[in-house]
């Protein structure tokens, strides 16, 4: 990408947040390293290093909202952009408007291993934690 576009991305996500462009302050959505690492993880193994993981919250599921995971190589303006250790994550301004403050991992466990959302807003969720109500 080059400087140019590099600058308006950081005013999209500036505005997104409230924050002044290059401001220090914690993203509206944290990303672990874990979550991370295993984006770049599935990236590499996509062979295309323009993707990014877009989160996406939807109605549906068993407590009203669903999150959903995709690869995506496209960015719009409206676009939340969150970026660690190399890994980006996408969120869109009204998913983004139901995860404010949500930290994003990756867990490994014995039930299996996949993104995690911890979500302050969410009011109740079912037992998978992919579905939430507020």
């Amino acid at each position: 990408m080059n400087k140019a576009m590099d600058a308006v991305l950081q005013d999209q996500q500036a505005s997104a947040t409230g924050l002044a462009p290059n401001a220090s302050a914690a993203a509206p959505v944290g990303l672990s390293a874990n979550a991370a690492k295993r984006i770049g993880v599935i990236v590499a193994s996509e062979g295309n290093p323009a993707l990014k993981l877009r989160v996406s919250v939807s109605g549906g599921g068993c407590s009203g909202f669903q999150y959903s995971f995709t690869l995506d190589d496209a960015v719009t303006g409206d676009d939340l952009l969150v970026q660690r250790d190399g890994a980006t994550l996408v969120i869109d301004q009204i998913s983004a408007d139901y995860m404010r403050g949500a930290e994003i991992d990756f867990v490994e466990d014995l039930s299996g291993a996949g993104f995690q959302i911890r979500n302050p807003l969410a009011t109740a969720s079912c037992g998978c934690g992919n579905s939430f109500a507020v």
